[in-house]
């Protein structure tokens, strides 16, 4: 997997122009944004990863505990553990176990950000600006490196995407669709600057 992401960066997709200029800032709370937050209480998902022409699948489990952490646990069709993450409200990241194939720094890291993207953990307590552009709301945190995008339509009633970036680039995005009791149906994310997606299709328990 490690070489599967580091051969595929020379495939560049589209999408890495800099689509982050000329927003315009606007007033806003942060409250309009916190509601489209999901609530992983648990949640089962049947997975698909798909990078440089490789398939991999099995079942996601994301679940919050009473501590107010959220495991991620993906498992292959036999129930062999692949890896076991711990993701903190704070910003936290713990890894309990990953099979050696993903050990390495640049899969974690990557691994790391997506679901960050995802879990919106560290949104109630960010330094968030909100901005507009073609008729969008850009509520925008920033990062140690670049920043995370949640893109609401302009009533902000729809949540639209989310979206990891650079100061000039979309890095990945995240469409969260079909939300049940606060829990997102389908979860799709992208990188636009390899070829790596991952599908999560919920399993009703």
């Amino acid at each position: 997997m490690h070489y599967l992401l580091l051969s595929s960066c020379i495939f560049i997709l589209p999408g890495c122009m800099p689509v982050y200029k000329k927003m315009q800032a606007t007033s806003g709370n942060a409250a309009d944004l916190i509601k489209f937050k999901p609530i992983f209480n648990s949640a089962l998902y049947k997975t698909s990863v798909d990078v440089a022409g490789n398939h991999l699948s099995g079942l996601l489990l994301i679940k919050n505990l009473p501590d107010s952490t959220t495991r991620i646990v993906f498992s292959n069709e036999m129930g062999f553990k692949l890896f076991d993450f711990e993701f903190s409200p704070g910003g936290g990241f713990e890894v309990y176990s990953i099979i050696k194939q993903l050990n390495k720094k640049s899969v974690l890291l990557t691994l790391r950000k997506d679901f960050e993207l995802i879990l919106m953990n560290r949104i109630e307590n960010a330094n968030l600006s909100i901005h507009t552009k073609n008729d969008l709301v850009y509520y925008v945190m920033p990062q140690e490196k670049g920043f995370y995008y949640y893109i609401t339509d302009s009533s902000r009633n729809h949540f639209i995407r989310a979206e990891r970036a650079s100061k000039m680039k979309t890095v990945a995005q995240a469409v969260m669709e079909k939300y049940i009791d606060g829990v997102p149906d389908t979860i799709t994310i992208s990188h636009n600057t390899f070829n790596f997606v991952i599908g999560l299709k919920r399993i009703e328990r």
